[in-house]
């Protein structure tokens, strides 16, 4: 039985984010609100749009999962690759065995747009998953809309109440939602609002520190039935072979493969390696 058993989110008084995270955070509060009169028409689109491949099978291979990021810049790093071309750089993904493609759209600190998702879901098969700092439900009516399979959620970012909704939300309109955490009580609070596919963040996005021991400790409280994917700081097989045997069904890699000279070979390398879920509870 996991150690968060018992630890629900009435346990944790939720505040505020500080840090880069709480910049982010207010810029999308912001971006969401400008766009708050767009909500009914994104809402009839995504209701109108294609299905998409799932998110969450995409991730149930019998070997660990990589999803490749299509990342311009970040506020750890600074740019990455400015010119990256997201349907030509996705292609060559998939091409090396990458069976999901996230697309970070956060357009202030990441250089990302939605016009960036909506070229890669229109070039790929694979599912396409939202990278953004999610506080509203236009933004996810929007992400559905132009063509995401999965959207992101952040534990640390999101009010509890607002985590609940836009996590119901997010599964009524047909995307898989990705809940990140970073710590036990995280992990309580996403399996308590039903979360089926949890990310583990190394990285504290509020201070910026990679903290590699993250994967190894959260992942294995993961239940089995619950897709769990390992994120920042996967570089070499031999990290991907750690999150597995952590109990990762995928790895989420961005900065690796969006810099790689050569991102065929850069994702290729991290295929391959076979999940290993022992370490987590029934």
């Amino acid at each position: 039985m996991p150690e968060t058993q018992g630890i629900t989110a009435s346990r944790r008084i939720w505040t505020p984010p500080s840090g880069t995270l709480g910049g982010l955070v207010a810029a999308a509060y912001a971006r969401a609100a400008a766009q708050g009169s767009e909500a009914p028409r994104w809402n009839a689109k995504a209701t109108n749009a294609a299905t998409r491949p799932s998110f969450r099978d995409a991730l149930n291979g019998s070997t660990v999962g990589v999803v490749g990021e299509v990342k311009r810049r970040s506020p750890s790093k600074g740019d990455i690759n400015p010119d990256i071309q997201p349907a030509a750089q996705a292609r060559l993904y998939v091409e090396a065995g990458a069976v999901a493609i996230s697309v970070l759209t956060e357009p202030e600190h990441f250089g990302g747009s939605m016009s960036d998702l909506e070229l890669v879901a229109g070039t790929v098969a694979v599912p396409v998953l939202r990278k953004d700092f999610i506080v509203s439900t236009v933004q996810l009516y929007e992400a559905r809309a132009r063509g995401a399979a999965a959207a992101l959620l952040i534990v640390r970012a999101l009010p509890h109440s607002a985590l609940v909704e836009l996590h119901d939300v997010g599964s009524a309109i047909g995307l898989d939602l990705l809940v990140e955490v970073r710590d036990e009580e995280e992990l309580a609070i996403a399996i308590d609002i039903g979360a089926r596919i949890i990310g583990v963040n190394n990285r504290n996005l509020e201070t910026l520190v990679i903290d590699p021991s993250t994967v190894d400790r959260i992942v294995p409280l993961i239940p089995r039935d619950v897709v769990a994917v390992a994120e920042s700081g996967m570089a070499s097989p031999e990290h991907v072979q750690g999150a597995a045997t952590a109990g990762a069904d995928a790895v989420l890699v961005g900065s690796y493969v969006s810099a790689a000279a050569d991102p065929l070979a850069a994702v290729r390398s991290l295929t391959g390696i076979r999940r290993e879920r022992n370490a987590r509870p029934d």
